[in-house]
């Protein structure tokens, strides 16, 4: 597994169908799966996992690609960061390419995939926040051909959890034929975690805008109230376009419902100033959001 790790792990399966896939982690219940192993290799590494066995997933043809379903794309969880990447993939769901491109370097591109991002629920995931934005679902596949669906939020809050011998076959996301944005801000130049990202998709059907923050806290945050609020200000049958005072105002909204202020002492008196780099926080999210939104709508 690698030169690292002073054990390996003791039975690795590598079935070829979802359902032979969630029979082999019913019958090891020790077993972890790995796809991309981008996550998985890194813990190892460090010691901070040693998997008694592995069920491969990696040869399951069907996880790898997607169909149209009902006025949506039900997406393999086995697609890379790589092949979301694409044009095609792009002019069908443009946000969620986007943080794909923006994922990392080529080798973790290439190994990465959705199915993984999501298991992981690392805050830092740049697919998490696009998926919130987008009420995208997870098709669980279990035991005996079962299958059930939960929604991304779901997971990533711990209201529902994965049960043993579960695995997170699809993603369902709606395909909503409107401007899709998503930015992240970094540490450094170059791919990298973001320090904060800001999925803005729109919904002219229902005249709605949809907002996810990621990074800043431990699952994407939807600012809901600043939602409804910039939709009631566009014009959905005209050119959709904001003034720059409205698109500031709508990113000083997302920040502060994100990144809110200090409360107040008990005693009464003013609220403690947030610290420099909360407030730097902050700031580069109102500027995400302010620049991502004024992108959907040019």
């Amino acid at each position: 597994m690698t030169t690292h790790a002073p054990q390996a792990a003791q039975s690795v399966t590598l079935p070829a169908s979802l359902d032979e896939a969630v029979a082999a982690l019913g019958a090891m219940p020790a077993a972890v799966p790995v796809a991309g192993g981008t996550d998985l290799m890194s813990a190892v590494n460090k010691g901070l996992l040693r998997p008694s066995g592995l069920v491969g997933l990696g040869r399951i043809s069907e996880l790898r690609g997607w169909h149209y379903q009902d006025g949506h794309a039900l997406l393999g969880a086995g697609l890379t960061h790589a092949r979301m990447g694409r044009p095609d993939f792009a002019a069908l769901i443009p946000a969620l390419a986007a943080s794909a491109r923006a994922a990392g370097p080529p080798q973790i591109r290439n190994a990465g995939t959705l199915g993984g991002n999501i298991a992981t629920a690392a805050p830092t995931g740049d697919a998490l926040p696009v998926l919130a934005a987008l009420e995208a679902e997870l098709v669980i596949a279990g035991p005996g051909g079962a299958r059930r669906e939960i929604p991304v939020s779901h997971l990533l809050a711990g209201r529902e959890m994965l049960e043993p011998a579960e695995l997170i076959g699809f993603v369902r996301v709606p395909l909503l034929h409107a401007p899709q944005v998503f930015l992240k801000a970094t540490g450094r130049t170059g791919p990298g975690r973001a320090t904060a990202s800001v999925a803005i998709v729109l919904d002219p059907a229902r005249r709605g805008v949809r907002c996810a923050v990621g990074a800043i806290a431990p699952m994407p945050l939807r600012p809901l109230e600043a939602e409804r609020w910039i939709a009631s200000l566009i014009d959905w049958d005209g050119a959709r376009g904001l003034a720059p005072d409205a698109l500031a105002a709508f990113g000083e909204y997302v920040a502060a419902a994100c990144i809110p202020d200090q409360e107040p002492p008990a005693d009464g008196g003013q609220a403690p100033p947030l610290p420099p780099a909360v407030l730097h926080l902050r700031r580069t999210v109102a500027a995400l959001a302010r620049r991502a939104l004024g992108r959907a709508l040019s």
